[in-house]
């Protein structure tokens, strides 16, 4: 059973961020133009409401180099997130992530570096050793690190992506498309501290000390493109030029994805003609925050009788430029008969808003906080407050 309550808009003109977890695939139909070429596939997408704007061959497989650590990253923020792991806590580097070749950022065997200074190493540098190493921390070894990978893909609902490591290096049989990955950073930037270091075009490691390293941004969007800020660009022989990249202008974020061009500045371009393809013709209508309250819902049994649904991500309304957004439908739509024990972020209901019929946004609202089951003598005195006041 659902509880349902409906608010129309007349003008939906408000101010805030949110987006839905699942999205309209949706593209427009481009027959009148190609967008990109000269690369194997592509997609852009609107963050918020998660539309497919432009799409060539999106669903091909094929390597992702680096931009596997787009996944490494979400898997990253998310613990941090859930209080697993913390920005100042120092992670040892082993042996094995001390050996990793390619994209490094020359990790001895034994150094120590915060959560905050790996994940600038992956996210600035690309670093293989800072991958390896922040996943040994979180899983205890690679494998273990992988089924992590592969089990958030699953709940992602992308079919199309197998991982065999944290960092992209060649290996068979680790794929993705322009789609997947696409919505793998669409996840990862619900977590809005991670642009801090995806969108940082330099910045040093081990600054005080006489092995100061540099790290420069393999993303050279970030400098040269006004609102890109991240996310990741992968290279490697077989995968040729690749890159995850998302900008924010006038309040509405997109990202760009391609796979297999020819060069690093075929692959800006290409990305460039994509971002500026968004711009030109779509806005957004900011409607909720991450982690605004929209409702209540009730906890049977548990030591708190009800907790908040919140928005799990920004929502917003996209349109193209100039058309009127008037008369949408928002529907919350909460669970009901959920029981003790509630953890935070567990999902709890969805938020849906629809024009004239079609559903223009879906999102999960997730609960506020934690309700443990409540103890026999909680739940003694709850039936006789009910008693009491039957009674009366």
């Amino acid at each position: 059973m659902k509880r349902i309550v409906s608010v129309f808009f007349i003008c939906i003109l408000m101010v805030s961020t949110i987006a839905p977890q699942v999205f309209a695939r949706e593209s427009e139909q481009m027959t009148e133009e190609e967008v990109v070429k000269n690369v194997k596939s592509a997609i852009l997408i609107e963050r918020d409401t998660g539309k497919v704007l432009y799409e060539k061959n999106s669903d091909v497989q094929l390597p992702p180099a680096s931009m596997t650590k787009v996944m490494t990253m979400l898997l990253i923020m998310e613990a941090i997130d859930e209080g697993k792991l913390k920005w100042d806590e120092k992670i040892r580097t082993s042996e094995y992530a001390a050996s990793m070749g390619g994209s490094q950022i020359f990790l001895e065997p034994g150094e120590e570096m915060t959560t905050k200074e790996m994940l600038q190493g992956i996210a600035i540098g690309s670093g293989n050793d800072a991958s390896v190493a922040v996943a040994e921390r979180l899983a205890g070894t690679v494998d273990e690190f992988v089924k992590m990978m592969n089990a958030k893909a699953k709940e992602l609902g992308l079919k199309d992506t197998v991982f065999k490591n944290p960092t992209g290096l060649p290996v068979t049989d680790h794929f993705s498309t322009a789609h997947d990955m696409a919505m793998m950073a669409k996840e990862l930037l619900k977590y809005e501290d991670i642009t801090n270091f995806t969108g940082t075009y330099e910045a040093y490691l081990r600054e005080d000390t006489d092995k100061k390293f540099w790290l420069v941004n393999t993303n050279k969007l970030v400098r040269f493109y006004p609102g890109v800020d991240g996310l990741k660009t992968g290279f490697t022989q077989e995968a040729k030029y690749c890159l995850t990249a998302t900008a924010e202008k006038n309040g509405m974020r997109v990202i760009a994805v391609v796979f297999g061009a020819p060069s690093s500045k075929e692959r800006n371009a290409e990305v460039t003609k994509m971002l500026d393809y968004a711009f030109n013709k779509y806005e957004t209508h900011a409607m909720y925050k991450r982690n605004q309250a929209v409702a209540k819902v009730k906890v049977s049994k548990g030591e708190k009788k009800q907790v908040e649904a919140l928005t799990s991500e920004p929502i917003s309304i996209l349109a193209k430029k100039g058309e009127d957004i008037k008369n949408v439908k928002q529907t919350v739509v909460l669970d009901e008969n959920i029981k003790a024990p509630v953890k935070k972020g567990d999902e709890v209901g969805k938020i849906i808003f629809e024009k004239e019929g079609k559903t223009m946004v879906e999102s999960p609202l997730v609960a506020s906080q934690d309700s443990k089951k409540a103890n026999i003598w909680t739940l003694f005195k709850r039936s006789m407050g009910m008693f009491t006041k039957v009674s009366e």
